[in-house]
C-alpha cells in the first residue's frame, strides 16, 4: 500500500491484537532516522502512544472521513 504521507504504511484495520502493535514496532525497526511511517486503526492506540513517547518517537493523529485513525510515527 503506498500513501502520500510516507511509503511505510501498516494497515493494521483488520488485524486482531497484539498484532499492530508487533507490526508497528518491526516497522520502527527498520526505518532510518528522519523517516516516518504510517499507522492505519479503526481506534486510537493509547497505550502504543505510551511506548513511543518512552522510546522518543514523535507522532501526529489524524481521524479520517471513514473513521480511520492516522497516525505518523517519526522515527
Amino acid at each position: 500500500m503506498t500513501h502520500p504521507k510516507t511509503p511505510h504504511v501498516v494497515d493494521a484495520r483488520y488485524m486482531e491484537p497484539p498484532e499492530p502493535f508487533v507490526a508497528t514496532m518491526e516497522m520502527l525497526d527498520t526505518l532510518k532516522e528522519g523517516e516516518k511511517m504510517l499507522l492505519l486503526l479503526f481506534r486510537e492506540p493509547h497505550p502504543l502512544y505510551k511506548v513511543l513517547r518512552q522510546n522518543g518517537h514523535d507522532y501526529e493523529v489524524e481521524q479520517v472521513a471513514d473513521g480511520t485513525f492516522e497516525i505518523l510515527i517519526s522515527r
